[in-house]
């Protein structure tokens, strides 16, 4: 089959190409993050106009199955009408004042009254603006620079952990990005994912330079590398050993696979969480939290400033106080952990069927569609070369009503708006693409 025909539209996508292209003339590459220029899978980018449920529209009509779920923030689907009440209700008074206001009181005591690792926290705008205050609070805590970091886990684009990141950057089969200084670089420490005799060697050479360890404990940006519980007991067991200050960045894990996230998941509990994503119900939050005492370290009560405008604005905390409620809902996560196990094992069936190179790791509510038979845990076990199947895949998967996010190295989300009819359509769809990528 030639390259042409293999990738040939047969949807309309001809008011999606007119906008990208409009949107060159503004944005670099058209896009405003990255991954959303489609330059690992076929055809413009699509631009999407209305969204419900499990199911987004793009300008040219098309109808889509999402399992992107803006990169997994809606837990509850599109346009969930318990979140948009809330947020209607509040926006009517107020956008941001500056100042403090109920509904960051009312989300902040959710939160810790509901997550049995953290005392307190402060909200910022973004996963990356958490994780950079984490890092600045965990060096003000400990008066150490260094950071001790895992290939394959990302961490958003802090200067000083953009060093062979995931995400985006492996996308475009980058390690590390222009115009981080060597000297920021320097003070990262790169170890690959569960050798603990390197890291037990690295801590105790530089253990007195190091303020923290940072890991995603479901590392979830470059494949879903779901790593061993021992592994990550290690991680808190050498923490302490070695007095290093230990950060689970929870940015997607959080609230996602338990209310507690990873740490509730595996009972690790670390010094300090990151968190983004669902906490913010479709809106741009993020947080970072710990013990009262580390905490205290953090401005105005402590020496290390962190500041935001718009942090904890009261729309965009009364669609995380809404967001969140639904989490608690009893029963909630186990029916997504339910739901996502029938996909992923019905598509791993599948492949086991017909002898393709295909598997599904899942965990709480994502997923990964991975190729090769053997378990991957850490990113040097990816194969470039099989990225073509996953762009073979996403393209049919466009012709026939179902979104991915467009590389193959980003997980899915089933979010609480998906019904089973929803997923048995969509594994249809999935196994008739899997036909054609590995045909």
């Amino acid at each position: 089959m030639s390259t042409n025909n293999m990738y040939q539209q047969r949807i309309p996508r001809e008011k999606s190409a007119a906008m990208f292209a409009e949107a060159l003339e503004y944005f670099p590459g058209g896009v405003n993050s990255p991954v959303r220029a489609f330059r690992s899978v076929s055809g413009p980018p699509l631009f999407i106009e209305q969204a419900k449920g499990s199911r987004m529209q793009d300008v040219d009509g098309n109808v889509f199955l999402d399992f992107c779920c803006s990169w997994g923030p809606l837990i509850h689907g599109h346009a969930n009408e318990y979140i948009e009440e809330k947020v209607m209700k509040t926006v009517v008074k107020g956008t941001s004042f500056g100042t403090p206001n109920e509904m960051g009181n009312r989300l902040g005591k959710l939160i810790l009254d509901n997550h049995p690792y953290v005392e307190r926290l402060r909200f910022v705008s973004s996963g990356t603006e958490a994780v950079m205050s984490a890092i600045r609070l965990a060096r003000g805590v400990t008066g150490r620079n260094k950071i001790l970091k895992f290939d394959g886990c990302y961490h958003g684009h802090v200067d000083s952990l953009l060093v062979k990141a995931g995400s985006g950057l492996a996308t475009f089969g980058t390690s590390s990005s222009a115009g981080v200084p060597e000297s920021v670089a320097a003070d990262t420490l790169i170890l690959p994912l569960n050798d603990r005799d390197l890291l037990e060697e690295i801590l105790s050479k530089h253990a007195h330079e190091i303020a923290c360890i940072i890991v995603e404990p479901i590392p979830a940006n470059n494949g879903l590398l779901i790593q061993d519980p021992s592994w990550l007991k290690c991680l808190r067991i050498k923490a302490y050993k070695h007095n290093v200050l230990l950060i689970f960045d929870e940015v997607i894990s959080g609230f996602r696979v338990g209310f507690a996230g990873a740490a509730g998941y595996y009972d690790v509990k670390p010094d300090i969480i990151t968190f983004g994503k669902v906490i913010g119900g479709g809106f741009p939050v993020g947080a970072y939290a710990a013990s009262k005492e580390i905490m205290d370290y953090i401005a105005p009560v402590g020496p290390v400033y962190q500041a935001g405008t718009l942090s904890a604005n009261p729309v965009a905390m009364a669609a995380g106080l809404a967001a969140l409620e639904l989490c608690l809902t009893p029963g909630f996560y186990e029916l997504q952990a339910e739901k996502t196990h029938a996909f992923a094992t019905a598509l791993e069936a599948y492949a086991r069927e017909k002898g393709y190179p295909m598997h599904v790791p899942h965990i709480g509510s994502i997923f990964w569609l991975a190729f090769g038979t053997d378990r991957i845990t850490r990113s040097d076990q990816i194969d470039p070369a099989n990225m073509e199947y996953f762009k073979m895949i996403h393209h049919e998967l466009l012709q026939t009503g179902v979104y991915l996010g467009p590389s193959g190295y980003e997980v899915g989300f089933i979010s609480g708006a998906h019904s089973v009819g929803d997923l048995e359509e969509a594994v249809g769809k999935i196994k008739a693409a899997m036909d054609v990528a590995f045909a």
